[in-house]
């Protein structure tokens, strides 16, 4: 589990037969789990000032792997009794996102990434967001597309400052949201997000 707060931006050395050597400040232990772009990676090899995770050809096939170059986000596991900010995230890439606008919005800076329309259902309006394993919230949701408010502080210390328009990112969509959908898909009734929010406030 994880909260989609990065914890450093580490250096790729190597990217070998499904074997990724980043340099970083955080020293794991081998079998520690770590997001590396998102994405919830196994510790395979430690050495010093260095550490290896292993990427599946599954892993391999689900993710960006063009990201997989000069800098990643990573971030360790939460563990028990961790201070809790950001929002729930599994690790587990839905999908990939493509970045299709980028603009000034005063200080800040608005993305609209596009998606297959498969996954646009999990997207909500105010909800969260792991975009190569940075915790987002969403602002407005499109038929095949969703827009991000990204501010200054977050572009400077993340990918985002090396985002451009067509750039492949990891999409992790809420938690709670595909739960919820598969909860109710069976539904006669089609029900929106006002008929969710609802249901959930009578509990």
């Amino acid at each position: 589990m994880f909260t989609g707060l990065i914890r450093e931006m580490a250096d790729v050395l190597s990217l070998k037969n499904g074997f990724l050597t980043l340099k970083a400040e955080y020293k794991p232990k081998i079998g520690d789990s770590i997001a590396v772009n998102g994405a919830c990676l196994t510790v395979v090899r430690v050495a010093t000032g260095t550490f290896t995770v292993e990427l599946s050809l599954e892993s391999q096939r689900i993710l960006a792997m063009e990201n997989y170059r000069g800098k990643v986000h990573i971030e360790p596991a939460m563990m028990m009794g961790d201070r809790f900010e950001g929002h729930i995230v599994q690790g587990h890439i839905d999908c990939l996102g493509t970045v299709s606008s980028i603009k000034k919005n005063g200080t800040s800076t608005d993305f609209i990434i596009s998606l297959p329309k498969d996954y646009s259902k999990y997207i909500i309006p105010k909800g969260s967001i792991s975009i190569d394993g940075v915790s987002l919230t969403v602002n407005d949701v499109y038929d095949k597309s969703f827009r991000l408010t990204i501010i200054p502080h977050t572009i400077e210390n993340t990918l985002f400052k090396t985002y451009k328009v067509g750039t492949k990112v990891n999409l992790e969509t809420d938690m709670f949201a595909r739960y919820i959908f598969n909860m109710f898909k069976s539904n006669e009734k089609k029900l929106s997000w006002d008929d969710v929010d609802s249901i959930m406030a009578s509990y």
